[in-house]
């Protein structure tokens, strides 16, 4: 870890580990053989925490099959009776039934096969090999690769729905590979991402929970940080397995729309253009000489229609709206150079203003007030 930044935020990590344990197991699947206890050492696990987002990580090389899933626990009933529920209603719930949906790290299809029985079109990453060969003998559908190295758009993508189960807290690129997932994503896809608990570990005071093979370890907190700055919305995290597992909701982020803004535009253009109709040329004032007038008279073109801007902070008299190049004069111009109209954009102080017009410079003068983009009488 260059610089020792956070894997997932790359803030800084307080300068003191919150535990160092020597000679621990270099990897939990490599597992020597007679033969090579001789030259077999353990290593030292650093644990370090962000000061920015709170992460738990470990200060180490990753392990040599880090990109790989191994599942042994997937052999289990118990897991295969709950897992197969749970996909169930994660398919039912987000309306999946009939969509593509695909599993990132699904080892030899333990759980991959699990989903193929729901009525989704189910797919898998992995890595390895033989565990993809493995799959393809099952006749389950698996693209070779792993998220974030430069692997690009996905086969038979883009995806419905993802599931990431056990298998982020191995990443050294966490970010990446989340940004790399949500890329074969579409918009509002639905996904179920699972790591070990960490919020429990430390309620138990569990320190044999520390292990090379995993270099990050999420509370629900930093699980939540950690998707929501890599493209995801949470909608909620869950306890499971006697606490073991964090289980969260997730949807991939889509843009905003902001397509009414220029709808209000468009309307309100159109209502200063038959306001200022009314007028002779040049005879309207605006009062205000805020970011939303200077916007407005900008983004509606009307300011060949405007006479001057009226404000009563000193300093901005004198000067020039920006972009616009109207003056901006004092509110004694509405006497010694006379408008027959006062259109008001002072945001919270629009009411203020319009009562000093109506009481400083008489009942001629029409007045109205733009308020939520639409103008109003005063």
């Amino acid at each position: 870890m260059a610089g020792r930044a956070c894997r997932v935020c790359g803030g800084a990590l307080f300068d003191e580990p919150l535990a160092v344990y020597a000679n621990m197991p270099k990897a939990a699947q490599d597992l020597p053989e007679a033969a090579d206890l001789a030259d077999e050492v353990g290593v030292d696990l650093e644990v370090r925490q962000c000061q920015g987002c709170g992460l738990v990580q470990l200060l180490s090389e990753p392990v040599s099959y880090y990109r790989e899933v191994i599942r042994a626990a997937a052999v289990s009933d118990v897991i295969r009776r709950a897992k197969s529920q749970q996909f169930a209603a994660f398919v039912d719930d987000h309306r999946l039934r009939g969509k593509r949906v695909v599993e990132v790290g699904c080892g030899r299809g333990e759980f991959l096969s699990l989903l193929q029985a729901l009525d989704v079109e189910a797919y898998g990453l992995e890595a390895s090999p033989s565990a993809v060969a493995d799959c393809a003998a099952s006749g389950l559908r698996v693209i070779r690769g792993y998220p974030g190295e430069g692997a690009g758009a996905w086969d038979d993508g883009p995806f419905d729905g993802v599931l990431l189960l056990m298998f982020l807290e191995h990443m050294p690129e966490p970010g990446a590979a989340l940004r790399a997932i949500a890329d074969n994503l579409v918009d509002g896809a639905a996904g179920l991402v699972e790591v070990p608990n960490f919020d429990m570990v430390v309620r138990q005071t569990l320190f044999s929970e520390f292990v090379s093979d995993h270099l990050l370890y999420f509370t629900a907190e930093t699980l939540r940080t950690t998707l929501e700055i890599n493209g995801f919305e949470v909608l909620r995290v869950d306890e499971l397995r006697d606490g073991y597992v964090l289980s969260a909701i997730v949807r991939k982020r889509g843009g905003l729309d902001i397509s009414g803004f220029r709808e209000q535009q468009q309307r309100l253009m159109t209502q200063l253009q038959t306001y200022l109709a009314g007028f002779g040329a040049r005879r309207v004032a605006v009062w205000g000489a805020g970011h939303q007038a200077f916007a407005t008279i900008a983004m509606t073109g009307i300011a060949s229609e405007i006479r001057y801007v009226v404000d009563s902070a000193p300093f901005k008299q004198g000067r020039f709206t920006p972009a616009t190049h109207l003056p901006i004069v004092a509110p004694e111009a509405l006497r010694t150079d006379p408008v027959d109209a006062v259109i008001v954009m002072a945001a919270s102080y629009s009411d203020e203003v319009a009562g000093i017009v109506r009481e400083q410079f008489g009942p001629g003068l029409s007045v109205v007030i733009l308020r939520e983009n639409r103008l109003e009488p005063a």
